[in-house]
């Protein structure tokens, strides 16, 4: 199956890696892909608020933390980018802070795709951030097909 739009749902991850590469066998040479990444909004409750006990501080470090999240979302779309350029396919790019689901339901709704295309939730005894992306919901909304690559195993 070779498609021309694709919304492509990745953060970084092994598993939103899986996805990155399924996404780029699948879309034809100057075909777009537009790289979706969620912030979850469960970073805003990282405030610390029992040991930041002053606006200063709690600003200073909400700050801090956005930056930190920008630079390695930035880290992210550049690899992405470069990926896409050597596949001779358009990239787009958008940030977006919320529930992951829901995101992905919104920017599917934004333009034309004919396809979205996410990794596999990360499987048990794996480490990092569970991003808590909920499938039922997409699989209930979506309008046009999506593809979950699966986690890759080595």
């Amino acid at each position: 199956m070779i498609t021309n739009q694709v919304l492509l749902a990745s953060h970084g991850s092994e598993g939103a890696i899986a996805a990155e590469n399924m996404a780029f066998s699948m879309c034809s040479e100057g075909g777009k892909i537009h790289h979706v990444i969620v912030v979850p909004d469960l970073w805003k409750g990282m405030m610390g608020d029992d040991w930041l006990n002053n606006g200063v501080t709690r600003d200073r470090f909400g700050n801090y933390l956005e930056a930190e999240l920008e630079s390695e979302v930035q880290v992210h779309v550049d690899r992405v980018r470069d990926k896409a350029e050597k596949h001779k396919i358009d990239y787009s790019s958008e940030i977006v802070v919320g529930k992951p689901d829901k995101c992905l339901i919104d920017a599917s709704r934004n333009a034309e795709y004919d396809l979205v295309v996410m990794g596999s939730p990360r499987p048990k005894g794996k480490s990092g951030l569970n991003s808590r992306m909920r499938t039922e919901p997409l699989t209930r909304s979506l309008t046009i097909p999506l593809m979950i690559a699966p986690y890759p195993y080595a």
